[in-house]
């Protein structure tokens, strides 16, 4: 290739092809208008799209839809996706509290006795689910009429809900003011409850809450009390709405009436119990094991100790003890008939006299030295 001139060296920077002894392959042409380009780009970078060799793409509404966790093929109740996973990962699941479980499947075979000799009906009760949710998303699913009984757990100092359907409630009333057997449970909606209802579905709580007590019975000691009833879920708030609780759904059926009934309780009503609530079945001790705490506890009372024998103590410096020498005198102030403490290593045990049992010197114990009184 012969060298270009000065001349195609100007025409190449304007933009221009030479005119003379253009290359066959185009090599000239591609510069130029690559050079070109980069000048109209705008600082010399072109456009990122042409450079990178690709387009830019658009997400569609069902990607969009998915990123959010929003897809309309998503359920209620079927795993969440996206942001809204992201959301609710705060939560805690309830598997990770098996002790749980096995308290409502008690719950349910108490309340199916219990509700039999309530309304003298053949009652089934039947456990739909137990799941994880924020408080205010299960305030805000409650499907209203209904009502809500604020409980209190006495022992746990903290509180619970029992939300009864408006299904139940009619059924309930229907049962046991003598209703008929085969006509549905009058309704009528738009009016609010009347005493009656109330002190009906006042009644079945307190039978609810004290199965409840008797199924948490051989786990730990509660009470559950009825507090209040409520018609309007604002007025039952008794946990912040992002914490999370424990919700219960029972199924109750009376041959051809019934209802739902549903169980909540905080995450921190449960607290004091949780340690109890993890173990995998009941009296579980987490890798204890009774054999080997009977037999240590039997060596343990044949384990050979030294006592010490302190009749008194001196305090002094350091000094005073370096110079002592052969014939130095120390001042106790304990007398012939002063206690003598007795020691295990640096801690008291008892407390006893000192004298002599044939040839040897002996103490006899006076008193069991109370630690716990040193202490305070």
């Amino acid at each position: 290739m012969a060298p270009s001139s000065q001349d195609d060296v100007d025409a190449l920077l304007s933009g221009d092809t030479p005119a003379t002894e253009a290359e066959p392959s185009g090599d000239g042409n591609n510069l130029a208008s690559e050079w070109e380009a980069m000048l109209a780009g705008g600082g010399g970078l072109g456009d990122p799209a042409e450079l990178s060799g690709s387009s830019t793409r658009v997400l569609n509404q069902d990607e969009i839809d998915s990123l959010l966790g929003v897809s309309g093929s998503e359920q209620g109740d079927g795993p969440r996706s996206g942001l809204q996973a992201i959301l609710n990962s705060a939560l805690i699941s309830y598997e990770r509290l098996p002790m749980l479980e096995v308290v409502f499947d008690r719950q349910v075979r108490l309340m199916s006795t219990s509700l039999r000799n309530f309304t003298s009906d053949n009652v089934e009760v039947s456990l739909d689910k137990i799941e994880s949710i924020r408080f205010a998303d299960y305030l805000n699913s409650i499907p209203l009429p209904a009502m809500l009984s604020v409980i209190k757990a006495e022992e746990w100092d903290n509180y619970g809900l029992i939300t009864v359907d408006s299904a139940m409630i009619y059924s309930i009333v229907d049962v046991l003011l003598g209703g008929r057997r085969g006509t549905a449970a009058m309704r009528v909606e738009g009016r609010p409850y009347t005493t009656i209802e109330r002190s009906l579905v006042e009644r079945l709580v307190e039978v609810m809450l004290n199965d409840l007590s008797a199924a948490f019975e051989p786990l730990s000691p509660v009470t559950f009390r009825f507090e209040r009833l409520e018609t309007n879920p604002r007025f039952a708030t008794i946990s912040r709405p992002s914490n999370a609780a424990i919700v219960a759904r029972f199924r109750i059926d009376m041959e051809d009436r019934g209802g739902r009934v549903d169980l909540l309780l905080p995450y921190a009503t449960l607290e004091p119990v949780r340690e109890l609530l993890l173990q995998m079945f009941m009296g579980e001790k987490f890798g204890r094991d009774s054999i080997w705490e009977s037999h240590l506890a039997e060596e343990l009372w044949q384990t050979e100790i030294q006592l010490e024998a302190v009749m008194d103590e001196v305090t002094g410096y350091l000094r005073d003890v370096f110079n002592l020498k052969v014939g130095s005198r120390l001042m106790f102030r304990a007398g012939p008939d002063s206690l003598v403490q007795m020691r295990c290593g640096q801690v008291p045990m008892y407390t006893g006299r000192m004298g002599r049992r044939g040839e040897r010197i002996a103490i006899q114990i006076v008193d069991r030295v109370d630690r716990k009184a040193q202490r305070g």
